[in-house]
């Protein structure tokens, strides 16, 4: 069994011991997280926070990835096991928001017990031997500021685990056909076609096990199974890879990545393809694309190809085909994924640096600026979170390429405002990614400030493209972070994003 041993430098499994407290420990640091984000306030005194609805003081062991958490009860401080945790959280929430909520509990009580059934699946099992496919496969806490980051919607461990990444897996897709007149599509997905063999009047359309498992069943598909409008072929012949994004799969003989449907809770949605989405797609892709072909330097997008579907379960068994990797990499680089780089991995190129200065100028060099560029050439937000971030390094580790994907996420100037646009930005790129990197590198190299050379990189890029945001952004006095928390406690859509003000730390950097 795994454990967590949460010392100063580094959060990570280092021992064999008890899953159950292992699992406790990566369940509670990001649901602190939030709590203190949102709902509390430091006293002064080290470690310790005041909840701002109910006045109880709350303390905790570290800060980047907090653990132990006691509550000060009757005079003397008790140790809160993750019920108790979860149960103070939804006190506090209920007292501050006035809103009752019985699901988000329940919520983080599965996003705990989903952990446990992952470190016991690892435990004897071997990760992949490529780094790419290690790295997208490492998540075993996920988002660290979300109260229940690896929720599966509940369902009993046998149903989810076959095809969670950070267990390690691999498998098949099941191979449907849908005869041609019942066919919807958008753009090239001809690469699905080579998935197997279609009978005439059919085309191929490959389908993730586990949606199948959950929608396959509904009205609309069956009556098409049964009707001959859709057929079962098997298997497919080749294992597909899950990513960190759990839908996106990955074909590496093939090149290619897949994204489904899957009407599974993850974080802060229901993770389908939705309908609106996909029609707006391929505009938001081709603009994307278009943006960083024009861009200077070796930065690439993975472009949304296109979507394959059937015209009676239009979200249910809808294909997204992505570009892979190899035909936008430089030569000789690896990819990795950046939240793999902040959470920890086996072959992280951050465990072979002594100084982390070098590697860090280079990593911002590789990711800033074509996400500022964007932005002000072209009018694209890229949603540049660890998760949709990937960093390519070369033989010695050292950064030399970002590439970004899931058009899903981009936004375009003006179909949202300047202002709204450049927040979503600052969030995505300054806060969920970077400060957390920043963060990982003063906690593993004590004496290290990594804002400096951040606050660098953006005077430099603000300077370079006439950027009056960025001139604001270095002197504001505080950043915009999510407040998932509270976004999932009183149900708003996941794409209804709120923030609240964090101190920024390049103001004195």
């Amino acid at each position: 069994m795994d454990r967590v041993d949460f010392k100063p430098t580094v959060f990570t499994q280092l021992t064999r011991g008890d899953t159950d407290e292992a699992a406790d420990a990566y369940a509670a640091a990001p649901l602190l997280n939030c709590l203190l984000r949102e709902l509390a306030e430091p006293t002064g005194q080290p470690g310790v926070h005041r909840l701002g609805a109910s006045g109880r003081l709350l303390r905790v062991r570290g800060t980047r990835r907090p653990f132990r958490p006691e509550a000060h009860t009757g005079g003397a401080w008790h140790r809160l096991t993750h019920p108790e945790l979860v149960a103070l959280t939804a006190e506090e929430l209920l007292r501050f928001t006035g809103v009752a909520n019985t699901g988000l509990p329940v919520e983080m009580t599965d996003s705990r017990d989903v952990v446990a059934a992952l470190l016991r699946a690892r435990a004897r099992t071997a990760p992949p031997a490529d780094p790419y496919l290690r790295s997208e496969q490492s998540l075993i806490m996920g988002h660290p500021y979300h109260p229940a980051p690896k929720t599966r919607g509940g369902g009993p461990a046998a149903d989810w685990l076959p095809y969670a990444p950070e267990a390690y897996t691999r498998f098949p897709l099941e191979l449907l056909a849908v005869r041609e007149d019942a066919v919807v599509e958008e753009g090239d997905t001809t690469a699905l076609d080579a998935a197997g063999q279609a009978p005439p009047g059919y085309r191929l359309l490959p389908a993730h096990p586990w949606q199948l498992a959950l929608t396959g069943a509904r009205p609309a598909i069956r009556d098409a199974f049964a009707d001959g409008r859709l057929l079962r072929l098997g298997p497919t012949a080749r294992p597909y890879w899950p990513t960190a994004a759990v839908r996106t799969l990955y074909a590496p003989e093939d090149d290619l990545f897949v994204k489904f449907s899957l009407d599974v809770r993850i974080t802060n949605d229901i993770r389908r393809l939705w309908k609106h989405d996909l029609l707006k797609m391929r505009a938001t892709d081709a603009a994307t694309a278009a943006a960083f072909a024009a861009l200077p330097g070796p930065a690439a997008w993975l472009s949304d190809r296109g979507y394959r579907t059937a015209d009676f379960a239009f979200e249910e068994l809808a294909v997204l085909v992505r570009d892979g990797l190899r035909d936008h990499l430089v030569p000789g680089a690896t990819p990795l994924l950046a939240a793999a780089l902040v959470e920890g991995f086996d072959g992280s190129p951050l465990d072979r640096l002594t100084d982390p200065a070098a590697w860090w100028t280079a990593y911002l060099h590789r990711v800033v600026p074509p996400v500022l560029e964007a932005f002000a050439r072209h009018g694209v937000v890229v949603e540049a979170h660890l998760q949709n971030t990937l960093v390519a390094v070369d033989g010695d580790g050292m950064p030399v390429q970002a590439l970004f994907r899931d058009a899903e996420g981009v936004k375009l100037l003006p179909g949202v405002t300047r202002a709204a646009g450049w927040e979503r930005l600052v969030y995505c790129l300054v806060v969920n990614h970077l400060a957390e990197l920043a963060a990982l590198l003063a906690e593993r190299f004590p004496g290290t400030d990594p804002w400096p050379a951040v606050r660098q990189e953006l005077h430099r890029q603000g300077s370079d493209h006439d950027l009056p945001e960025i001139a604001a952004l270095l002197s504001s006095p505080t950043l915009p972070g999510k407040t998932n928390l509270l976004l999932r406690w009183t149900d708003a859509d996941g794409a209804d994003a709120r923030y609240a003000p964090l101190p920024n730390p390049l103001t004195g950097a």
